[in-house]
């Protein structure tokens, strides 16, 4: 779909209740890899919870503050293959009775392109003396993504980091020094060294960290397993446990890490789902 995306109201599958006629609303820039899906379900009754289960994973509900309207955000990773999918849309309702019931999400194919890079040998063959280096960083990322805030800790609708456009497509397939590497799983941002880099929402630093892979970091979880990460910094201005309102400068750009240039690389994942952060500032705009 293009840009302003879809808003389709969807009759759920299979039985349910007499007294919870749900019904869905669904918005996306696309039904594809890498995008984030909002669903509005609407419940003629107050609900005490909702999530939606698909994808092996569970996405929390926010609800408005009479409860019969609540948002879900779903992330759909860069590696879903094309096909249907059900969501399971489970919670309770305000009498105490548990509910489930199934919406039907299809997800087109999508090809990403290719990029070629040229860049220092050490981060494309890393030597035996920083391997270990490399997977504790690692786990400790997988660690922090696992991690899931009850609560939401944003409010309104997420902007970019930085002045201008993004200059490096979100999912292109990555070939360094001729060697095929893990696909692109952010969006980069071009721009001078010590550019102030803007928290897009309002969060809680968890990670302030040099490391080896993508240099000076900030991650920032925004709560409900939403995490921005903010990587290649020249320096972070923040530090860990700091909460964040949005537009507080946590760092300025760089060119530490694995670049070819100082820029800003911005990822984000929603329940451990790499999805484009361009894809969560149109779905978070009203």
């Amino acid at each position: 779909m293009g840009v302003l995306g879809l808003w389709l109201a969807t009759p759920l599958l299979g039985g349910h209740p007499d007294f919870l006629d749900l019904s869905v609303k669904r918005y996306a820039r696309a039904l594809q890899p890498g995008e984030i899906v909002r669903l509005t379900v609407e419940s003629p009754k107050p609900l005490l919870s909702l999530e939606a289960r698909v994808f092996e994973r569970s996405f929390s509900g926010q609800p408005d503050s009479s409860s019969l309207v609540w948002k879900v955000l779903v992330g759909v990773d860069l590696d879903t293959p094309p096909g249907g999918q059900d969501i399971v849309l489970a919670g309770t309702s305000e009498s105490g009775e548990d509910f489930s019931q199934t919406y039907r999400l299809v997800i087109e194919d999508k090809t990403f392109p290719t990029r070629r890079l040229t860049i220092d040998s050490r981060y494309v063959d890393p030597p035996a003396d920083v391997l270990k280096r490399i997977r504790e960083e690692s786990q400790r990322t997988r660690r922090i993504f696992a991690a899931i805030t009850s609560s939401r800790l944003w409010e309104v609708p997420f902007t970019a980091p930085v002045p201008g456009s993004a200059n490096s497509s979100f999912g292109k397939r990555s070939i360094l020094n001729g060697q095929p590497r893990s696909p692109h799983s952010g969006t980069d941002f071009s721009g001078p060294t010590g550019t102030p880099v803007e928290a897009p929402n309002s969060g809680r630093v968890v990670l302030v960290a040099d490391l080896y892979y993508s240099g000076n970091t900030v991650i920032v979880d925004h709560g409900l397993g939403l995490y921005s990460y903010f990587a290649h910094l020249s320096k972070a201005l923040v530090s860990e446990g700091q909460i964040l309102e949005q537009g507080d400068v946590l760092g300025e750009i760089g060119a530490t890490g694995r670049v070819t240039g100082p820029h800003l690389h911005w990822a984000v994942r929603l329940n451990r789902t790499r999805v484009d952060p361009l894809s969560l500032i149109a779905v978070s705009a009203e």
